[in-house]
């Protein structure tokens, strides 16, 4: 065949397309479980930042099991949402695409020797693409106890600043309820506007106003369903263990009757 005929130039590029394309599948197929299970990895890996705990891809799996002791899944008001698994069958990416009534919220419960935390995974959109993050908060369900933020294709040096230290680090301590009980979430803002020591907010990133905004956002919808699910099923509420306190009174009366009576 004449090499510099239309027929030769069409049958080479075809021929180059499909050995191309069933090379590239097969690599994809090869590569899949190994992608899959670094996703697995590094997920857990965020998680665990979030509460200061710092492990590599090797040890983020028995890190892990270690220090996260529950899951649970949510709608926007609280409801409980009964046989779905938090890590492994919900997807933000997905839910996002939904009403925010019929989204599911996963959650993660942390125990560590310096007590248990509650970290929140969330997801949101900036200028340019996907924003998504970790925010942890202590036992009394209010206050920040660290936070951690990526994103997939913001501006390096102003909305790529989310997944620096200097932001995320403005986050332990803040509360995202009041005085009173009622929910403020965490104000992201341009800076000045919060007054020193405000508990409810943070600086936002200069020259990132639009991904400032998207953290705003995600930050105010994950904390509210956060907080409809612990008002609503009373996951603060003490458990009062009368007859254990009955049982000690007893014993107490019969090793040493005498001070039991004299007090």
């Amino acid at each position: 065949m004449n090499r510099e005929s239309n027929a030769y130039i069409i049958l080479f590029s075809a021929v180059m397309v499909i050995v191309v394309g069933v090379s590239l599948a097969l690599i994809a197929q090869v590569t899949k479980p190994n992608f899959i299970k670094n996703q697995r990895l590094e997920k857990m890996q965020n998680i665990l930042s979030s509460v200061n705990i710092q492990v590599s891809p090797s040890e983020a799996e028995a890190a892990y099991e270690k220090y996260i002791t529950g899951s649970v899944v949510y709608k926007m008001d609280g409801t409980l949402v009964e046989g779905v698994d938090a890590f492994e069958q919900v997807d933000l990416a997905k839910e996002l695409k939904k009403p925010d009534s019929q989204q599911y919220f996963p959650l993660y419960e942390c125990t560590k020797e310096d007590g248990k935390y509650f970290i929140i995974p969330m997801r949101g959109k900036g200028l340019w693409d996907a924003i998504w993050g970790y925010v942890a908060i202590k036992e009394d369900a209010v206050t920040v106890a660290g936070a951690v933020f990526d994103h997939k294709g913001e501006t390096p040096g102003l909305g790529a600043e989310i997944a620096k230290t200097p932001f995320q680090e403005q986050f332990p301590s803040k509360k995202i309820v009041d005085a009173t009980g009622t929910f403020t979430g965490i104000e992201v803002a341009k800076a000045g506007k919060h007054p020193a020591g405000y508990e409810h907010g943070v600086d936002g990133i200069s020259g990132g106003t639009i991904t400032s905004n998207g953290v705003n956002d995600m930050l105010m919808k994950y904390l509210k369903a956060f907080r409809n699910y612990i008002e609503k099923n009373n996951v603060l509420q003490p458990v009062i263990q009368e007859p254990v306190i009955e049982e000690l009174a007893v014993d107490s009366l019969a090793t040493d009757s005498t001070t039991v009576i004299a007090e």
